[in-house]
């Protein structure tokens, strides 16, 4: 009987690889039955997304190494996140690196294999100084590395989004964080229609949409599809899924542990939704995949190296590993084309 019901899941999932792969688009009830598969149906989903990721991205992988520039001092009330006002843990709190430290920074970004240098600042929105200021240092880190920028600094007025487009910004991470019906829960001091529009911005001014979530602060599984297809609506370029990362005194502590085989099912999900975008695992693998983290690579085709903004990752060398066993090829700087 589990033979059977194993064949018959795999075939299934095999079934819905292909339909995607020849243009058509999954529901959103399918989507939903990803994430309600059975445990014993993972390898079956990862068998199906890395058909469709290997059509589009083979066995690359591409790294994202971050620096957080600005460290705590946000007037935002975000309740995961051990920056915001609410949260009472202890955090380094600091004004913007100089520009030194975040160009030594870029030079650990292309020592660690990474593609995109993500220049991470907390707060609201940046002042025209804070802008400047990144302007300045992203010139400078291009002029000596072959790096794509990612900027992270909030809400953004129209001429910052310009200032930042011809200093040479490649991508601006904005997070859609969850589903419109859900982000009253984690947040009040912003509207997820504000984040809408700060994307809608970035695209505007020819800046590519780096957008995705978190995953497990206790959102329902009808929010992570809804967010999934609000990314899809909304146009972004890559798609960063964290899964949450429990902190000592945010509001939001007692939250956040999913299982390595929902964490897989969720990445699933995002890559049959979006088949040929990147799909990358952020914030929170080591915690929720566990030892199941190269499995991840099935789906997505990009993670972080190192650390993230308030919390360590792997080393580095343990990243590379990961990745070598797998039979994967890391994407360096230098193969990547130009943009147009």
């Amino acid at each position: 009987m589990t033979t059977t019901l194993n064949h018959t899941s795999a075939r299934r999932w095999s079934d819905l690889a292909s339909r995607i792969l020849d243009g058509e688009e999954i529901s959103r009830d399918e989507a939903l039955s990803v994430l309600n598969a059975p445990d014993c149906d993972v390898p079956a989903l990862l068998a199906a997304a890395f058909e469709i990721r290997y059509r589009y991205f083979g066995n690359k992988v591409k790294l994202y190494y971050l620096i957080n520039a600005k460290s705590g001092l946000c007037p935002e009330d975000c309740k995961y996140c051990s920056q915001s006002k609410v949260a009472s843990g202890p955090v380094e709190r600091y004004a913007w690196l100089s520009t030194e430290e975040i160009v030594k920074g870029a030079q650990r970004a292309y020592d660690f294999k990474a593609c995109t240098y993500c220049i991470v600042g907390s707060g609201r929105g940046p002042t025209d100084r804070e802008v400047e200021h990144v302007v300045k240092v992203v010139r400078e880190i291009k002029s000596k590395f072959p790096l794509q920028i990612c900027a992270c600094m909030g809400l953004l007025k129209p001429h910052q989004a310009l200032m930042l487009a011809e200093a040479g910004v490649d991508r601006f991470n904005h997070n859609l964080n969850t589903s419109e019906e859900y982000h009253d829960e984690i947040c009040d001091t912003h509207t997820f229609k504000d984040r809408w529009a700060n994307v809608e911005l970035l695209k505007a001014n020819g800046i590519l949409p780096c957008c995705g979530g978190i995953i497990g602060m206790g959102e329902s599984k009808e929010d992570v599809v809804s967010l999934a297809f609000s990314l899809k609506k909304l146009g972004v370029d890559t798609i960063p899924v964290n899964f949450h990362i429990p902190i000592a005194g945010t509001p939001f502590a007692d939250r956040g542990f999913v299982s390595p085989q929902y964490a897989l099912k969720a990445l699933c999900m995002f890559r049959f939704i979006h088949p040929d975008h990147e799909v990358r695992i952020a914030g929170g693998r080591e915690l929720h995949l566990k030892s199941l983290q190269p499995l991840g690579l099935y789906p997505a085709s990009a993670f972080f190296v190192s650390d993230y903004l308030t919390a360590k990752g792997q080393s580095p060398d343990d990243d590379f590993r990961l990745i070598e066993d797998l039979g994967f090829e890391i994407v360096r700087p230098e193969d990547l084309p130009p943009r147009a």
